[in-house]
């Protein structure tokens, strides 16, 4: 009997830094509260201990409707400058359990990030997602220069 596939996305962005400045924006609480919000929110938590079995959540509450979204998980994966893989859990639903990869490699003097978001409970929350991480990686891009 086939093994269901669970949907994923993937997403590439460019930053014209090196790969040590993305790799702390992702992993320094202070840098990772300022950027990794979509713009319709504002921060309210930002945690990370970038180790293996290290945990990070993020908070963040909608300005419109005052709706705080919780998400937070494990680091299975930290490889400095190059690579993350964490867990990925709403407070809301934490069945739904889901793992991102954030790979970064260097291109000429700048980095290439991809994003690999695996293992959705369906097609609809790969599509929520992709919807959101669009514009969180972008206001990195946007960002990273002030970080």
């Amino acid at each position: 009997m086939p093994v269901a596939v669970k949907p994923s996305l993937t997403l590439k962005r460019r930053f014209d830094a090196a790969p040590e400045k993305v790799f702390s924006a992702w992993t320094e609480p202070k840098k990772l509260a300022r950027w990794f919000c979509p713009l319709a929110c504002d921060p309210v938590l930002a945690e990370t201990d970038a180790r293996v079995g290290g945990r990070y959540r993020i908070v963040v509450r909608g300005r419109s409707d005052g709706e705080e979204h919780d998400v937070s998980g494990t680091f299975r994966e930290v490889v400095p400058n190059r690579k993350l893989v964490f867990t990925w859990a709403w407070r809301t639903t934490p069945e739904r359990e889901s793992v991102v990869t954030v790979e970064l490699a260097r291109d000429g003097d700048g980095t290439l990030l991809t994003l690999t978001h695996e293992q959705f409970f369906d097609e609809a929350a790969r599509d929520r997602h992709r919807s959101g991480w669009s514009p969180i990686l972008d206001r990195l891009v946007e960002m990273l220069p002030n970080l």
